[in-house]
């Protein structure tokens, strides 16, 4: 099991921009929250797009007709399914972003992935 104080792969993270340096094991919590942070935001998208326009707002999305179907119905069967996997991409990429910015990306020495 590795030690919980050891700095990850690639050298001590960056301290989070100016002031202090974050103490040995502040940047996991950092990382972490940032973490949290997008997963919040990512989740209630998705709570406003499949319970908002696929529950309580149907009724008038359903006044709209796109290409001969009802809005409401829409986004209850394919909307919601697009916006995920759009969540799902934007999730990777952040994430990825910051791994890359806490040095704890999953990259060989070349820069391709493994």
């Amino acid at each position: 099991m590795a030690d919980t104080n050891e700095s990850p792969p690639g050298g001590a993270p960056p301290s989070g921009g100016g002031g202090a340096a974050l103490p040995e094991n502040g940047w996991r919590k950092d990382y972490w929250k940032k973490n949290l942070r997008l997963m919040v935001a990512l989740l209630v998208v998705w709570f406003v797009v499949s319970f908002g326009a696929g529950i309580l707002f149907v009724e008038q999305l359903n006044e709209i007709v796109v290409g001969g179907f009802p809005l409401g119905f829409w986004f209850a069967q394919q909307g919601s399914i697009y916006t995920f996997i759009l969540l799902i991409l934007i999730y990777a990429l952040r994430m990825d972003k910051l791994d890359d910015q806490y040095g704890v990306s999953e990259r060989n020495d070349d820069g391709s992935r493994s």
